[in-house]
């Protein structure tokens, strides 16, 4: 790099140029910056001034900085590039497919009866799936005066975020986290500040006024499993009582399947509950409901109408129709019984041949923690499974993997049980 791309003479200035190099395309993803003091030298400022403004871009996430190998541009965020690819003939419990046997069937003569799809003039939330989702949150003890529909839960995410964070800001999540959400942090340029989970799902953090979210897996967390205990939950919203400019976020996508209903909480100023349906009516029906602060939702609702302006009602109406018909055919209470007898047998079979898993849980995923991610999953491959190794999810939290049961039944639960162990127990190479 030369002084042709700086023409700066403060730390906002180096901030701009870079950024402005990096948005066109002049600096290439990984290709390496000066060193500090090499470019203070080049334009003429102090050495502080030019680690301030690098600090300020790693923290936006457009540079990333490695110890000697020195800072470099960011990679471009992918959530595609953040999974393992699974070699053919293994069986899948690493991509974190639902079970399609415990989604409920389309009906073609509900769709017939549906008459002539509407127009432009008909765009807004569906009443129907609106009266359903209601329904569901006043179980949760949760309010539904302002409520709006959005395309699945990383939509709604990322307009609430656009919106009430600015590049370069913190946010609270878990660690392990969803990689979805990290990809679309770095697009963002949002910093996520890790919170540990362990069996009772995230831990409470201290208050930091800098935080300009907080965003929770109610329940069911991807990839641990982990519910967040009722003691939990209130410490949490008494954090968020402290610092009520922070944006509280809560996925509650394994909704309708969770084993138990929400307590009652204490809620904060700024809170957002986001409902997707995918886990329990199918993935492809991007459709996910929130709720919240009434200032929140109307910013998103009018975000909304200046881009995609509105969820196709025919799948508004599918939900609706797909969610009451799931509940009065008890599809949902087996879909919930389902998935929890599979992770049961899978505990319960590694208990038994002296493996605890430290999060039972519920949910879609099992998290392992282990020595070693690539060789676990290579033994595991060669016995014919293919499970998720866990760097892609992880900030800080140890190597581990991820097991899916969307795939699993209970009666393969104990055969995986003895392979996993298998695969951690195996001797290591001596070399001579």
């Amino acid at each position: 790099m030369n002084t042709y791309y700086i023409k700066a003479s403060n730390a906002v200035e180096i901030i701009v140029s870079l950024e402005e190099q990096i948005r066109l395309g002049v600096l290439k993803p990984g290709e390496s910056l000066p060193a500090i003091r090499e470019l203070a030298q080049q334009i003429g400022v102090s050495p502080n001034t030019v680690a301030t403004a690098y600090a300020k871009l790693r923290d936006a996430g457009l540079v990333v900085s490695d110890g000697r190998r020195g800072t470099t541009v960011a990679l471009p965020p992918s959530h595609g590039d953040m999974l393992t690819e699974l070699p053919a003939g293994l069986i899948d419990l690493a991509s974190g497919n639902v079970d399609g046997n415990l989604l409920p069937s389309l009906n073609a003569a509900w769709l017939a009866r549906q008459g002539s799809l509407t127009g432009y003039d008909a765009s807004g939330d569906a009443s129907c799936l609106l009266d359903v989702a209601r329904h569901w949150l006043t179980k949760e003890h949760l309010p539904s005066a302002e409520m709006g529909v959005f395309s699945g839960t990383l939509e709604a995410i990322a307009i609430a975020l656009r919106l009430r964070v600015t590049p370069g800001a913190r946010v609270w999540v878990e660690d392990p986290c969803w990689p979805p959400l990290l990809a679309l942090l770095a697009s963002l340029r949002i910093k996520p500040v890790p919170l540990p989970v362990d069996a009772h799902g995230c831990l409470v953090p201290e208050p930091d006024k800098q935080v300009m979210a907080m965003i929770l897996t109610l329940r069911a967390h991807n990839p641990t499993g982990a519910t967040l205990s009722e003691e939990r939950l209130n410490a949490m919203a008494a954090l968020m009582q402290q610092q009520p400019h922070t944006l509280f976020i809560w996925d509650g996508y394994w909704g309708p399947i969770a084993d138990q209903s929400l307590p009652k909480l204490n809620l904060p100023a700024n809170w957002l509950y986001i409902l997707s349906v995918s886990k329990f009516l199918g993935p492809d029906l991007r459709v996910a409901v929130v709720s919240g602060s009434a200032a929140i939702v109307a910013d998103m609702r009018r975000q909304q109408s200046l881009g995609p302006r509105w969820v196709s009602l025919l799948l508004q109406k599918l939900a609706a129709h797909l969610w009451l018909e799931s509940e009065q055919n008890k599809v949902l209470s087996y879909a919930q019984q389902s998935y929890a007898a599979r992770r049961a047998a899978l505990v319960h079979s590694l208990a038994d041949l002296g493996l605890d898993i430290p999060i039972t849980g519920e949910g879609l995923h099992v998290w392992l923690p282990v020595a070693d991610e690539a060789s676990t999953l290579q033994a595991l491959a060669a016995k014919g499974w293919g499970v998720q190794a866990g760097h892609p999810f992880r900030l800080q939290s140890p190597p581990a993997i991820r097991i899916s049961l969307g795939n699993l039944t209970v009666e393969e639960a104990s055969v995986l049980a003895r392979d996993i162990v298998s695969s951690l127990h195996r001797p290591k190479r001596s070399w001579i």
